[in-house]
């Protein structure tokens, strides 16, 4: 099992390393109270000691997503449900721009389930 977080992103390759590490810079700067740690062997965002989101990469395609833990509480059409029964995944598609704007309302509406 992984414990530090930089590895997860050292081992991808280009152009996803160069979009998870932008997708972790979005995601810390979001709030001051958001902090990242390993868990399942992937990078998770605790948000008030609460896990937040996760980082992981798709298994067909290997593009990045953000996995929002109360993405069932969220409606977005940004968000995709997947098999999950609790979290929605947000995926990303490396070769474009990131929706950073997009993240952000769904960031904000996932932070009133931590209030």
């Amino acid at each position: 099992m992984l414990s530090d977080p930089e590895h997860f992103y050292t081992s991808k390759t280009e152009p996803v390393q160069s979009c998870l590490y932008t997708l972790r810079e979005i995601i810390l700067d979001f709030d001051s109270e958001i902090s990242e740690t390993i868990k399942y062997g992937m990078p998770c965002f605790v948000y008030k000691k609460k896990h937040f989101c996760y980082l992981w990469t798709d298994k067909k395609t290997g593009h990045p997503y953000i996995l929002i833990v109360e993405g069932n509480k969220i409606n977005h059409q940004s968000l995709r449900k997947g098999n999950r029964k609790r979290m929605k995944e947000f995926p990303i598609d490396p070769g474009k721009d990131i929706p950073i704007q997009s993240i952000q309302e769904v960031f904000n509406q996932a932070l009133t389930f931590y209030m």
